[in-house]
């Protein structure tokens, strides 16, 4: 099976990144991470690819014009030769024009069960709502807000006794499991949209 060439994009501490590159590793996925870049140079997520000798970029967003700073970070995912983007707690929202040059090739998780809760602290917003389920959510993204196709989502009870960490340590161990098995169906399954709806054949 081919393995497809995924790069991945963070702002903090790599989490996800790990999940994925150790299921890749494992064989799980078929794919293999190329490239991490970071609008933060600091992200301890830098580390944890250098630690698995992956390359790095990166590339200040911080005083940078956003249309600038989306050229450099296309650049490097080209000269990669990436062809599928994950963000992996990336805090930066994507414009159409990035988007558009990899059409139905980004990938995101989020920490809630959308359409709810979207945006930043969305398991504080799930904890402080009331809701008496949670998760993740894995979705193809579009121009908008944590708004694209909903590719996968795990669910998570909210405990009486929960707190928004306590809840978040919860949603972070179902997103360790949804993100490599979402990439591993985008990459193997046939698949296509129907409206907003992603339909495995």
């Amino acid at each position: 099976m081919t393995r497809e060439r995924v790069a991945v994009l963070l702002s903090g501490r790599g989490s996800n990144l790990v999940a994925l590159a150790e299921a890749c590793a494992r064989g799980e996925v078929p794919a293999e991470i190329v490239l991490v870049v970071s609008n933060r140079p600091g992200a301890p997520g830098l580390d944890r690819a250098r630690e698995r000798g992956i390359p790095i970029a990166a590339i200040p967003g911080k005083g940078v014009p956003k249309e600038e700073h989306e050229r450099l970070v296309a650049e490097a995912i080209e000269e990669a030769q990436a062809r599928w983007v994950c963000l992996a707690g990336y805090m930066r929202l994507l414009s159409p024009t990035f988007v558009a040059h990899f059409p139905q090739r980004i990938v995101n998780i989020h920490p809630a069960l959308l359409p709810s809760f979207p945006g930043l602290d969305a398991q504080r917003q799930a904890w402080a709502y009331g809701v008496k389920v949670s998760g993740c959510t894995v979705h193809l993204v579009d121009s908008g807000c944590d708004s694209g196709p909903v590719v996968l989502q795990r669910t998570v009870p909210v405990l009486d006794d929960d707190t928004p960490e306590t809840l978040a340590a919860r949603i972070l161990e179902q997103e360790h499991i949804a993100y490599p098995a979402a990439l591993r169906m985008l990459l193997t399954r046939t698949w296509r949209l129907e409206g907003r709806r992603v339909i495995f054949d």
